[in-house]
């Protein structure tokens, strides 16, 4: 029997041994059915512990300020917008892989730059003519 996996991309899928899931009981609406089946899901990935992430990666998510993860480097999904259990579960696995999907590219450094000469020039030549209209709206003395 293989082992079920989460694809995140053609080279990178995380195992589900990795993955913890927990139903608990939905809050909101549902009526009697909300108080009696737990479907809601709590997925829990440690991002800090995960062998199957590259190290770039692992580093991206961590660096990320996102109240999902906990200071252990614990990704936590809470998923119950659906009323089956199934269905939430399928959510919590697809924002798990939009989350590391979201990081897989690594992000342009920014390069410095300085405004050119005729751009300065023109925003200089902006002020003055602004200036010159302000000016001219003064109360002046028409004696």
């Amino acid at each position: 029997m293989a082992t079920e996996q989460i694809e995140i991309s053609e080279r990178l899928a995380i195992p589900e041994t990795e993955i913890v899931e927990r139903f608990v009981r939905a809050s909101g609406a549902g009526g009697q059915n909300v108080n009696k089946v737990s479907t809601a899901v709590e997925l829990r990935f440690d991002i800090a512990g995960s062998p199957s992430l590259p190290e770039p990666l692992r580093e991206r998510l961590l660096a990320r300020r996102d109240r999902r993860v906990t200071s252990e480097g614990v990704l936590v999904i809470d998923a119950q917008r659906f009323r089956t259990q199934d269905r939430n579960r399928q959510d919590a696995r697809e924002r798990l892989a939009s989350f590391i999907q979201a990081s897989l590219s690594v992000p342009k450094p920014r390069v410095a730059t300085k405004p050119s000469y005729g751009s300065k020039l023109r925003r200089l030549d902006q002020k003055k003519e602004r200036a010159q209209v302000k000016r001219g709206r003064s109360t002046r003395n028409w004696e």
